[in-house]
């Protein structure tokens, strides 16, 4: 069905979808996956193959949405939450050697670190695809694509559309990842909302100057919610901070409630990475516009889509 074979091997960074052709067909496979979904007919791409889902942070949406994916696809994975733990890294095994032998076990490894740039030391290592399931403060790619698709099933476009990036910019990689993915979009604008302590990283600045990439930053999300098309929250990452003084002052920074809502254009939409905290009233998941549950959602296909681009 699938006539574009993409090199696709390790899956490190966002910028790796810059192309366009790419991320359609990564859309276009996760649109297939959820339809074959729906009839109970999803293809067997995977059998036979190994997927190591190795994780040295918790997760709960990306490790069950991969595991999910390569079980659904017809595959077998293997797993750990706690890989810190309950692996040799516990007596003191470097990644290089651990992802050594992963890669002689299984066809692709799924990979959550502490660290910022785990992901791309560990591809240089392994003899089968890395997919970076998040590196520390570093990057988050799947989760990038699984916005973009969630952007375009909700608002029906990827390009010509405002964004508000609010909460936790300098530890959010999930911010990292989705700044870089859009750099290669039209006509999109970003509006960094964060207190001083947790702008946008530098580097990002730059990368946008660099594109061309619309942007301006703020400490007021009240200002730009009447001007955006999608408002996407994140939590503040209080496993990044070196104390909990440091946390306290800026955990509760921007709390979205109902109230707000009525400055959002009827046709905007809600979006969060999750796990939220307390930056979005509960009392908000039934306003049509909070699409953060759908989003996840989406990220089950997305993954498949991508799975089966690499393995199937």
């Amino acid at each position: 069905m699938f006539s574009y074979k993409p090199k696709l091997k390790h899956v490190i960074e966002a910028k790796q979808f810059s192309d366009r052709k790419l991320l359609e067909e990564m859309f276009d496979r996760a649109e297939y996956m959820e339809r074959k979904d729906k009839k109970n007919k999803l293809p067997q791409s995977l059998k036979g193959k190994r997927v190591a889902s190795f994780f040295y942070e918790e997760s709960t949406r990306t490790r069950f949405s991969f595991e999910t994916a390569v079980l659904a696809l017809g595959g077998k994975v293997v797993s750990t939450d706690k890989a810190s733990q309950f692996s040799s890294v516990a007596k003191g095994e470097t990644l290089e050697d651990t992802i050594r032998i992963l890669s002689s076990y299984f066809h692709a490894i799924v990979m959550r670190h502490n660290i910022k740039g785990s992901a791309k030391i560990a591809s240089t290592y392994s003899e089968v695809p890395i997919i970076n399931a998040g590196d520390g403060e570093g990057e988050h790619p799947t989760q990038a694509l699984l916005d973009v698709y969630t952007i375009k099933k909700e608002i029906g476009r990827i390009d010509d559309f405002s964004i508000a990036m609010v909460g936790d910019l300098k530890y959010g990689r999930t911010i990292h990842s989705l700044t870089y993915l859009l750099e290669s979009h039209k006509n999109v604008k970003i509006y960094f909302v964060s207190p001083k302590t947790l702008s946008i990283p530098e580097e990002h600045i730059q990368s946008m100057i660099a594109s061309k990439t619309q942007f301006e930053e703020t400490e007021n999300m009240e200002e730009a919610l009447d001007k955006v098309d999608v408002l996407y929250m994140t939590r503040v990452q209080k496993e990044r901070f070196p104390n909990q003084e440091e946390y306290d002052k800026v955990k509760d920074f921007y709390i979205l409630d109902k109230d707000m809502l009525r400055k959002m254009k009827p046709e905007a939409i809600i979006m969060h990475p999750l796990p939220r905290i307390k930056e979005i009233d509960p009392k908000i998941d039934t306003d049509p516009r909070a699409a953060y549950f759908r989003q996840a959602k989406n990220g089950l296909y997305i993954r498949m889509a991508l799975l089966d681009m690499i393995l199937g």
